[in-house]
């Protein structure tokens, strides 16, 4: 008979694998955009491109439907899109909806972002600097 030695199985914390999620209030808005739609794959397409004084802008546009390269997110009952190359930049951001005296419009909350321009309209990761471009706001 061959003796079993008890063996350590490591663990390790659960990751929050998730890309982008909504607030409340983004959702709400996203809703009220859409709410006439009968197109069933409408859905917000969120996406990084290199420009702006830090390196990287972000994008968001209601897109018809995804494409291949998309990772398709149900978020809140919203569909969203993220290509392939945004999504390393984007794990783990929040998108919000805010609507002040100074205007009103959806806004990103990225834990990748290490700093921003002074506009607020671009960032920098740790990673990947990206190329700093003039800032046109």
């Amino acid at each position: 008979m061959i003796e079993q030695q008890p063996t350590e199985i490591a663990t390790t914390p659960l990751i929050d694998t998730s890309v982008v999620s909504l607030t409340d209030a983004a959702t709400s808005k996203l809703l009220e955009l859409t709410k006439d739609e009968v197109n069933p794959d409408i859905g917000l397409r969120v996406y990084v491109y290199s420009g702006g004084c830090s390196g990287y802008r972000y994008g968001m546009m209601l897109e018809d439907a995804p494409t291949p390269e998309d990772q398709r997110l149900d978020v809140n009952g919203i569909k969203v899109y993220v290509d392939g190359q945004s999504v390393s930049l984007l794990q783990g951001s929040q998108i919000d909806y805010v609507d002040t005296l100074m205007g009103a419009g959806f806004t990103v909350n990225n834990p990748n972002a290490v700093s921003g321009c002074g506009c607020g309209s671009s960032f920098r990761t740790a990673e990947d600097e990206g190329a700093p471009r003039a800032c046109a706001h």
